[in-house]
């Protein structure tokens, strides 16, 4: 995250303005006044804005995604425990607490729509792209190996029948578990298939003949 400056009627309502763009409190922020409000004759304040420069401490990115899901999790889950680290460039937020299947929801979409909401918090104020992982009870690798399984069963199923197969829609990340899966199979082909954020996979037997219809 970067550093902005602010203009405002005083200096307390540009570090307010701050505190609002980064979500975070005047103390995680490191502020410098460039401007003060100008005073004009006899004392009457002047045309001048107040003018500051506001710069997040410390890794301002995880603090921030730690402290969305924190709100969000008070809201769902309290007494839920936040467990932050770093791989690379990816956030990753781990939570331990006595609820995780309503974190998770029906085919892990709570987590999701959780993970979603605190990527585009972060992402807003950060200069670079930066994927916030939201996982519970190491849900998402269950998920990913259940997924490869999946995989590996319907790619054999589309090389026995020898006619292309079609999952049900998946999210980016589930979809690339399974190209991944099947990649080194040089029997068969993978192509994402439908339009917006899920989308189905179509497995293909290399030697099928496939109709652009066919597997809906």
């Amino acid at each position: 995250m970067s550093s902005i400056e602010i203009e405002a009627k005083t200096t307390q309502e540009a570090i307010k303005k701050a505190c609002e763009h980064f979500q975070m409190s005047q103390e995680e922020l490191d502020i410098e006044v460039l401007e003060s409000r100008s005073a004009g004759i006899f004392g009457i304040a002047g045309n001048r804005k107040a003018k500051i420069k506001a710069t997040p401490k410390g890794d301002a990115s995880m603090v921030l995604a730690q402290k969305t899901l924190t709100k969000i999790l008070s809201l769902i889950s309290p007494n839920t425990e936040v467990f932050t680290e770093k791989r690379g460039d990816d956030i990753i937020l781990n939570c331990k607490g006595n609820n995780p299947g309503i974190l998770i929801g029906s085919q892990g979409k709570t987590l999701e729509a959780i993970e979603f909401i605190i990527n585009k918090a972060v992402n807003r104020v950060s200069e670079k792209k930066i994927r916030v992982i939201v996982d519970t009870e190491n849900y998402r690798k269950r998920r990913e190996e259940s997924l490869k399984r999946l995989a590996l069963s319907m790619g054999e199923k589309a090389k026995k029948t020898g006619k292309p197969v079609i999952t049900n829609p998946m999210n980016p990340h589930e979809r690339r578990t399974v190209h991944l899966a099947l990649k080194a199979d040089q029997a068969i082909q993978t192509k994402s298939k439908g339009e917006g954020l899920y989308k189905k996979i179509l497995i293909i037997p290399n030697a099928a003949r496939v109709d652009e219809k066919q597997g809906e």
